[in-house]
């Protein structure tokens, strides 16, 4: 902006007197850049004992819940399967027993042998 484009603002900035800077003001701006925290002290505060501690609860959690949803066991089902098992009829048994004889039949069959077609 050229001081011909508003010629009443420019009057007023000139009258308006600049800015002070304190005595000190070096020594201020010296004394916060010591004070900052290096990067290894600012990791260190950001892995405090609070957030840790937060953190591995959250994480045993959720391994808890991966094993859990992965591994469902359970008591009751294996004494379900025992009692299948031990109301299983006796003709149940002949009917396997007829199966495996007609697999071995089949196995040996004369018909794969010799293809007529």
């Amino acid at each position: 902006m050229d001081p011909e484009d508003d010629k009443q603002l420019w009057d007023i900035l000139g009258h308006i007197p600049g800015p002070t800077v304190s005595p000190f003001f070096a020594r201020n701006v010296l004394r916060k850049i010591r004070q900052e925290a290096t990067r290894f002290e600012r990791a260190r505060n950001w892995f405090s004992l609070g957030r840790l501690v937060a953190a591995s609860a959250v994480a045993i959690i959720v391994v808890g819940m991966a094993i859990a949803t992965h591994h469902p066991i359970s008591q009751k089902a294996s004494t379900i399967d025992l009692d299948v098992v031990a109301k299983v009829d006796p003709q149940d048994y002949d009917v396997v027993a007829d199966l495996d004889e007609l697999i071995a039949w089949d196995e040996n069959s004369v018909w794969e042998d010799k293809p007529t077609l």
